[in-house]
């Protein structure tokens, strides 16, 4: 149970379905209702096909250019850890990418599938928390089921993304992003670690 909970805000971190919110509302503002749920559903179903692609082939990418899943581990957690800094220190996660939907590049593709919901840092995760060296398969749909969980959460923060977002505001959505990258930094620190020990354990 514990360690489903620990995957369980490990991925919503790393999502962060929260900062998807004001993303969403800058995208979709000129939009009506409809058309809002059109790009709420299409956004959340790609996130989906892009983070179960990483799930399913992201280990058999690894295998096919010889490269060991603990030397990945170990890089995913660089890099992990970089994009936590990123959201503790940087420019928050709703900033950044509201940016990107002014700048006229607004689609359910992108900014909002990918990267705000599909981040590299989800992607990564996927493959780190499906390694089948690690992980059985049963652990490995229980995986899965929580990434659909948190996806079926943004889904649901979006359909009520005014709502959340006059609760919470910019300010609200971006304190909740900071926490989120501390967590990930945490997270992140013990990939490496552990990537490191099982590597020349070998």
């Amino acid at each position: 149970m514990s360690d489903t909970l620990a995957t369980f805000v490990f991925f919503f971190a790393v999502i962060d379905p929260i900062g998807t919110v004001p993303v969403f509302i800058a995208v979709t503002s000129h939009y009506g209702e409809r058309t809002k749920r059109r790009i709420a559903v299409k956004a959340t179903f790609m996130a989906m096909v892009v983070l179960l692609f990483f799930v399913v082939a992201g280990e058999l990418v690894l295998t096919s250019v010889n490269v060991p899943i603990e030397a990945f581990q170990v890089a995913g957690g660089i890099v992990l850890f970089l994009f936590a800094m990123s959201m503790i220190f940087g420019e928050p996660k709703p900033e950044e990418e509201m940016k990107m939907a002014c700048d006229g590049s607004a689609t359910a593709i992108f900014p909002l599938a990918v990267p705000s919901i599909a981040s590299p840092g989800a992607m990564l995760a996927a493959v780190l928390m499906t390694n089948n060296s690690k992980f059985n398969i049963i652990e490995q749909v229980q995986t899965t089921l929580i990434i659909l969980s948190v996806l079926a959460i943004v889904f649901i923060f979006m359909l009520i993304a005014g709502f959340i977002y006059r609760i919470i505001g910019q300010n609200g959505a971006s304190i909740i992003s900071r926490v989120m990258g501390i967590i990930l930094a945490s997270v992140a620190v013990t990939s490496v670690l552990n990537g490191i020990k099982d590597y020349f354990a070998i």
